[in-house]
């Protein structure tokens, strides 16, 4: 007599599969979850080299004011004024003022007011701190924002500059020398 037998998979080869799959799946997810991190910190460090160069650049184009650009800087306060000794062109401006203008666009740049969406400021980096150092023609600055996780070490740097954000802190650094006219 022929035993009858039966093609198909039984219950537990089913479930074996399908928790194979999901822990796949959550694998996959978690990743996904890094990879956005990971491009989102990308971004952040860009966007720190990008408003570094843009005062580097202004700094050169303003040499005689040079030394009183140094200073620690932070995002524009709620209700900060526009600086009114110049036009929004740059034009009719001093020295001095261009410097304070300069400063002023900069720092608005920090709290995000390049980019609005409704009405509310959405670019920027988180709790932004710059300073800038100048030494005779040796200008440093460096930009410390707040990142989006805690990292496992110490950032290693000279600068202070927004330490109080500890082991959130995330630094970029420029040093470069401008050449007096």
């Amino acid at each position: 007599m022929l035993k009858n037998k039966r093609g198909g998979f039984s219950l537990i080869e089913v479930m074996v599969a399908l928790v194979i799959l999901v822990i796949g799946l959550i694998g996959i997810f978690n990743l996904h979850i890094v990879a956005k991190r990971s491009s989102f910190e990308s971004f952040q460090q860009t966007q720190a080299a990008y408003l570094a160069n843009d005062m580097l650049n202004r700094m050169k184009s303003n040499r005689t004011e040079l030394a009183n650009y140094a200073g620690t800087y932070g995002a524009l306060a709620a209700g900060e004024t526009v600086p009114t000794s110049c036009d929004q062109s740059g034009a009719n401006c001093n020295s001095s003022n261009m410097r304070v203008w300069d400063l002023y666009q900069w720092r608005w740049t920090f709290s995000g007011g390049a980019e609005v969406d409704n009405g509310k400021n959405v670019g920027g980096l988180d709790t932004t701190t710059a300073c800038i150092v100048v030494n005779d023609r040796n200008v440093n600055i460096v930009i410390a924002w707040r990142g989006i996780r805690e990292m496992a070490g110490k950032v290693s740097s000279s600068s202070n500059c927004g330490s109080a954000l500890n082991n959130r802190r995330r630094l970029f650094e420029l040093a470069s020398v401008i050449e007096r006219n």
